[in-house]
């Protein structure tokens, strides 16, 4: 474990594994505002001569904590120039591949459209290019749950009570079906919810108080004009039951160039977590490729 110091900033991060002929990894979790935790399990990509960094995002987990920030702090750039730093840092600008999750993904594919010199591929698991599409698909797949639950949310959101256990309870319902439909949660995701319900900064300036109202600092995000803009190969993987869904990750897929797609079949939002083998089995197959062209 060790902690970067950038831009006035601290970033904690740890590496995996011991470097070899294989080009490194880092590891981009979600929110924003989530943290490693729930990312952990693909340490296991660590192996055969690759290493694997994971990372607390600045805001959040083991990083520096600024909760008395001004809103307009928390920016994209912010975290693109976090992970410009990081690798930097480790001295792999010679050669590394992005794997990130969810926002993560979002992180991946801003950090391509920098074309970095030493950027070899991205892997964007679970991720939206639009987060108008995001909040239209997010609020389809509302319109389908029980009806007790979309009744609840929409009391609670008019009365202003989103942070009551009430909605808790209803997003619970939203989430078991579309963001980890494991039973019980890992431990993993267990500390990630619990890290954001402590410190609720980030991904509440940036999203705002749910997934189905973005009005934070992202709001308008939008890349889908420039994916064709990337240029190193691309793995695009998501679940069946995801938030983010077929539609939204087929948008990307036929915009990126020469973009590979793996949809897991048994998994929401977090495959890595809900069918771990096949995940890592096209993460590890995906990067062979590149590294062999």
């Amino acid at each position: 474990m060790a902690q970067l110091e950038w831009n006035g900033q601290t970033t904690w991060y740890e590496v995996h594994g011991e470097p070899g002929d294989r080009l490194p990894v880092v590891l981009c979790h979600g929110g924003p505002g989530a943290t490693h935790d729930y990312l952990a399990p693909l340490r296991a990509l660590a192996r055969d001569g690759r290493q694997v960094v994971l990372y607390d995002q600045v805001g959040n987990g083991r990083s520096q904590h600024l909760r008395d920030a001004p809103a307009d702090f928390w920016t994209v750039e912010l975290f693109r120039r976090e992970l410009r730093a990081l690798v930097a840092h480790l001295g792999w600008a010679g050669g590394y591949h992005v794997l990130g999750q969810s926002w993560g993904g979002m992180l991946a594919m801003e950090h391509a459209l920098e074309h970095p010199a030493g950027l070899r591929s991205i892997v964007v698991a679970d991720s939206p290019a639009s987060m108008a599409l995001w909040v239209a698909e997010a609020n389809r797949l509302r319109g389908e749950l029980p009806a007790e639950a979309r009744d609840a949310l929409t009391r609670h959101e008019e009365a202003g009570t989103t942070d009551s256990p009430g909605y808790r309870a209803a997003m619970d319902v939203f989430y078991r079906r579309h963001l980890c439909r494991l039973d019980p949660w890992p431990d993993e995701v267990v500390r990630t919810f619990a890290a954001i319900e402590d410190d609720p900064t980030v991904y509440g300036t940036m999203n705002g108080p749910s997934e189905f109202h973005v009005i934070g600092t992202i709001r308008d995000w939008d890349i889908t004009d420039r994916l064709g803009e990337i240029d190193v190969p691309a793995l695009l993987v998501s679940g069946r039951h995801d938030e983010a869904t077929p539609r939204i990750v087929g948008e990307i897929r036929d915009r990126l160039p020469g973009a590979e797609w793996v949809l897991l079949e048994h998994s929401s939002h977090m495959p890595h977590l809900e069918e771990p083998e096949r995940f890592r089995e096209a993460v590890d197959g995906f990067l062979a490729r590149v590294e062999s062209r």
